[in-house]
């Protein structure tokens, strides 16, 4: 029998996880919510809240706040917490003379009493009660802070609570190691295997009141603050230009965290201070304006910037993510539209705008020998365009960018310089005191880099079309289908790797375009290696397939870590000379509807495409 006096649901398993839930939870709004869902019978209910614990991966964890050990809540919290600091205690030895770092965005969720900030100072109050001492943010602040504080203070690791651009309803649990990266695996299942042994609270986990008080609890905010904006000028390489330029820009912090650290940003680079959306410049848990907090998601998220450039006469408009690790960029055309730029043409932007820099400030020829640039795998091309004719390294990483981060610590650490690294889903490193993206030291340096071409009388979309004619045009083209059956999933990979009911037989052609490689990231294969076996690291829990076409085009298919998603992203690579660029698109857009029809089965496979 269940305390309270609640009826058993006849389930014996997820009455256990109820009996069990009740006895720990001490959070009164969760609780009742359990109580209630029991006292009303809603199974449904109650087996999504308790039949399977949040997943903690790679990227930590990320769901839907509310009761229940599926979702983000106090008690999920804890245990979480509880399960790293016991992994850490096993992997360091001086964890109690380090210590660790914890950031927190503005999120929130009433219903359920959950808060970014509730769920930061209950991490706190665990590794307190372990005697380890905690840096522990008095603010909001920009996810890049925390990897930031973890190597500006030589901590063992990093705790960042933020959902980033999901859904309100959404938070998350993103952690760094002592290396400043985002970790990657072994360490994910190590930390998962010790969240499961440690699931009963600890008796002062709860105590967030005596934590706050505790003498191994610091705050890093005003010396973060300071030292960030230093560390970012090393990449400011303009200032007269910077302190005279006309040029106008709006920024959007679309409800985060964004407003006053890019603010902070423009100052250290003596920049204007670009204009602020009034409706969306401080944080609102709620983000009433916008369907979903996502610059990705384009012009819908940028409505109330346009408006306000128009107002003021401004050309571009910049807008972060709600934690402010992303970024995007829209410019005014002669036409009066606005074009908002992918994540691949700023990536191709920002790389050329580093590199630049860097040819101005080093005249030794042989140093761009010990230059590096990284881009994950399903990022465009450009850079090793760039590369291969200016004489620097490029590398590919698996996606995400965890990969980049710890691929940049190891060149660095091994005397390499690491210019600029990017992922098209507007993520960019271009400041290496921060190894994961920033959106906030981006922001500064495309405002330099928009001052200076200004200069020239050129804006971004007629530099990107330089960039192009000098190392090939680049034509990329991304989408997704939606996706809630994992079966369905399985039989389309499937069918990819047993083309035409052949066993381990990959389509060597897809409409009238034909296949020239194949590398499947899943099984860990590659047509082009003389063992057939693929360089980059491979995963077989999650599906990615890249072909080649011998028209110079590449698509990648392959499932999102942390949405309902299959995605794909295609590039067409010309070579410098072929500016012909409707033809270029043509031939892509035929490409991708051949890849769609003939890959993907949307019909057949009830696929919901990309909502407009």
């Amino acid at each position: 029998k269940m305390e309270d006096g609640l009826k058993p649901t006849g389930d014996t398993k997820l009455d256990q996880a109820i009996r069990q839930w009740l006895q720990y939870d001490r959070n009164p709004k969760t609780k009742s919510l359990v109580q209630d869902m029991v006292k009303d019978g809603s199974m449904e209910a109650l087996k999504k809240c308790f039949s399977s614990r949040m997943e903690f991966g790679t990227a930590g964890l990320r769901a839907a706040m509310g009761p229940g050990i599926s979702c983000m809540n106090d008690l999920t919290i804890i245990q979480t917490t509880q399960g790293f600091c016991r992994y850490l205690e096993q992997s360091f030895g001086n964890l109690k003379e380090r210590g660790v770092v914890i950031g927190y965005d503005a999120r929130a969720h009433p219903t359920s009493g959950g808060s970014s900030k509730r769920f930061a100072f209950l991490a706190a109050a665990v590794f307190i009660s372990r005697g380890v001492p905690v840096h522990l943010f008095s603010e909001i602040t920009p996810t890049p802070f925390v990897p930031f504080t973890v190597s500006h203070l030589g901590l063992c690791a990093g705790i960042m609570v933020t959902a980033s651009h999901n859904p309100k309803q959404d938070n998350g649990y993103k952690v760094y190691w002592e290396n400043g990266a985002q970790i990657v695996s072994p360490h994910d299942s190590g930390i998962s295997k010790a969240i499961e042994e440690n699931l009963e609270p600890w008796p002062a986990s709860w105590n967030t009141e005596e934590a706050l008080k505790a003498a191994l609890l610091k705050d890093p905010f005003q010396d973060v603050n300071t030292q960030y904006f230093q560390a970012i000028q090393k990449h400011c390489h303009h200032r007269e230009i910077n302190k005279k330029s006309e040029v106008k820009i709006v920024h959007t912090s679309v409800h985060g965290v964004g407003h006053t650290f890019v603010q902070s940003a423009f100052k250290a680079f003596d920049l204007h201070p670009p204009y602020p959306v009034e409706e969306q410049k401080d944080p609102d848990p709620e983000f009433p304006t916008v369907k979903y907090p996502n610059p990705e998601e384009g012009k819908g998220v940028l409505t109330l910037s346009f408006a306000l450039a128009e107002r003021e006469g401004a050309s571009v408009v910049l807008a972060n993510d709600p934690d402010a690790d992303r970024l995007a960029i829209a410019e005014k055309q002669l036409s009066g539209q606005w074009r908002v730029f992918s994540g691949n043409e700023l990536g191709a932007l920002l790389g050329w705008w580093m590199f630049h820099c860097w040819s101005e400030q080093n005249s030794d020829a042989a140093a761009v020998k010990n230059l590096y640039m990284l881009a994950s795998t399903v990022s465009s091309k450009i850079l090793r365009a760039v590369a291969l004719k200016e004489g620097f390294h490029f590398e590919e990483t698996l996606t995400g960018f965890k990969w980049m981060g710890n691929r940049a610590k190891d060149l660095l650490d091994q005397g390499k310089s690491v210019l600029f690294a990017f992922e098209e889903a507007i993520g960019y490193m271009c400041c290496n005191s921060v190894l994961d993206k920033d959106g906030v030291s981006a922001a500064a340096i495309a405002g330099e880099m928009i001052s200076y071409l200004a200069t020239k009388n050129k804006s971004l979309s007629q530099q990107l079309t330089t960039i192009f004619e000098e190392y090939g045009y680049h034509i990329s083209k991304n989408s997704y289908f939606i996706c809630h059956d994992q079966e369905v999933i399985r039989s389309l990979f499937e069918r990819l790797r047993n083309f035409g009911g052949k066993k381990d037989a990959y389509p060597s052609e897809c409409g009238r375009f034909s296949v020239s490689a194949v590398r499947d990231l899943t099984t860990g294969y590659d047509s082009n290696q003389p063992d057939k076996k693929a360089i980059l690291p491979t995963s077989s829990s999650s599906q990615m397939i890249t072909f080649t076409f011998a028209n110079g085009g590449v698509a990648t298919m392959r499932t999102s870590g942390t949405e309902p998603k299959i995605k794909y992203y295609t590039e067409l690579c010309a070579a410098p000379g072929n500016s012909d660029v409707t033809h270029l698109k043509k031939e892509l857009d035929d490409l991708v509807d051949a890849i769609v029809e003939n890959f993907f089965e949307p019909v057949k496979n009830k696929l919901q495409p990309k909502p407009e």
